[in-house]
């Protein structure tokens, strides 16, 4: 089994949502036509806000109905709290369409204990899709950006998360901001139809470059999101692919 991994790159950041916005609803209307539904793992960061942005102001007509939406990974803090994916994710787009409120599956980091919120979000998964003990969900989409450290989701370099085989959701500690992060793991990322990652900007030129074109010993995260019988999807700006050889 293989993925294939496909580069775009778009001149301005304006260009660049839109594209986005383009393939995400290409996707949701294949997937909605072959089952009657769209399964989505959002992302948090600054760059997929332009994207949420332009599909609630252009896209609210998209059949937000047959669309379930989920996250990534969460910081643990409250929905309403300004670092919250989840409050970003509200604020730029479920609040401006009409989608049923069980159709979106938040991270309930408001629990004062990482471990058990993650354990939650694992059995919705689990709920959700019908899913036997060795099963794994399969998501239409999956989201993902790519940090300065060359982490994706709140899959960071070093961190325990990286080397977890069976679970679907984990509470990772992030050493260098001493807390806990709950992120889908790479049994779940791997499992996708597609992942989109989504990078903007020249202050991510470099680690575009090491993910893309280098061989870090062990592998970068980002350079492990290889969904089997699936496709890796890399958009980026100008800026950001300002350092690639190819």
């Amino acid at each position: 089994m293989s993925f294939t991994r496909i580069l775009e790159v778009l001149a301005t950041p304006a260009d660049l949502f839109r594209a986005a916005a383009d393939e995400f609803i290409r996707v949701g209307r294949a997937a909605i036509g072959a089952q009657g539904r769209f399964l989505v793992a959002l992302s948090g960061g600054s760059t997929p806000r332009g994207l949420y942005s332009l599909l609630a102001k252009e896209r609210a007509d998209f059949a937000w109905n047959r669309t379930f939406l989920f996250f990534g990974d969460e910081r643990h803090v409250p929905p309403e709290h300004p670092e919250s994916n989840y409050h970003m994710v509200n604020e730029t787009l479920i609040s401006k369409i009409t989608i049923p409120a069980e159709n979106v599956h938040r991270v309930r980091a408001e629990n004062a204990d990482a471990a058990v919120a993650a354990s939650e979000y694992e059995q919705d998964l689990r709920h959700f899709f019908e899913l036997e003990p060795c099963d794994l969900p399969r998501f239409d989409l999956i989201l993902l950006g790519v940090g300065p450290d060359g982490h994706t989701a709140s899959l960071f370099p070093g961190s325990s998360a990286l080397s977890e085989e069976s679970r679907l959701v984990v509470a990772n500690w992030v050493e260098k901001f001493q807390t806990h992060r709950i992120t889908l793991t790479f049994p779940v990322l791997n499992r996708a139809a597609e992942i989109m990652f989504l990078v903007s900007g020249t202050d991510k030129a470099d680690i575009v470059r090491q993910v893309l074109e280098g061989a870090a010993m062990p592998p970068l995260p980002a350079q492990q999101a290889q969904p089997k019988d699936g496709k890796v999807l890399w958009m980026l700006d100008e800026a950001a692919a300002a350092k690639l050889r190819a």
